[in-house]
């Protein structure tokens, strides 16, 4: 038999394995050398002077933004007040020139008082009057009918007598006005009672050397 001894002695050399084979275990992860093993990872934090560089650039990019926004906006109102301005019912002095409409208004009207008035002795004044008022197409009109109506007046012994009852000015510029002249006509005749009859006629007017000449007439 063997002695109790024996059995003790390999009880404690397996007791002694089992020891050995726990302390060789892998580490805990949690352990800080395990920590020290792996590679740090990167880590990028914003310094006080990124900071400050970063609240220092957006207010010069907030206020160069500003400035193309007026600009552009002022660029469209200048484009669109021009071209309001620059529309046909700003463009006619007519209705923004009083004086300059009273003026031509009372030029041609006493332009054509003089050269549609003659006598049986007084056509050769008028002739010369319309010389001092009529220029370009007007004036070579008026000349070609005026021969006619000298033979007239002198066979009939006819006197016609104009005058402007109402003009209104339809267009005006600086160099040039459109107007719609509406006449009485008085003639008389030798033995006859005098008759009345009444005219419309369109003249275009131009601006030259500070006085103002007519340059076309025509009948509606």
């Amino acid at each position: 038999m063997r002695p109790r001894g024996g059995t003790t002695t390999v009880n404690s050399t397996a007791t002694d394995a089992t020891d050995a084979t726990e302390t060789t275990e892998a580490p805990d992860p949690t352990d800080a050398t395990a920590e020290k093993a792996a590679p740090d990872a990167p880590h990028v934090t914003d310094t006080p002077d990124d900071v400050d560089v970063s609240r220092r650039r957006w207010p010069r990019v907030l206020g160069a933004l500003l400035a193309v926004a007026l600009i552009a906006t002022g660029g469209a109102l200048y484009a669109e007040g021009r071209q309001l301005r620059d529309t046909p019912a700003t463009a006619n002095l007519a209705l923004t020139d009083a004086e300059a409409t009273t003026r031509v208004t009372g030029d041609v009207s006493s332009a054509l008082g003089k050269i549609f008035s003659y006598g049986p002795g007084a056509t050769a004044a008028t002739r010369a009057a319309a010389k001092e008022v009529l220029a370009g197409k007007a004036l070579q009109q008026y000349a070609a009918l005026f021969g006619q109506v000298e033979r007239q007046s002198a066979d009939q012994k006819l006197t016609l007598t104009t005058e402007v009852v109402r003009a209104g000015v339809t267009r005006l510029t600086d160099s040039s006005a459109h107007l719609l002249v509406f006449l009485d006509q008085v003639y008389e005749r030798r033995g006859r009672a005098p008759t009345t009859a009444s005219a419309q006629l369109t003249v275009v007017a131009e601006l030259r050397e500070g006085r103002w000449w007519i340059v076309e007439i025509g009948s509606t």
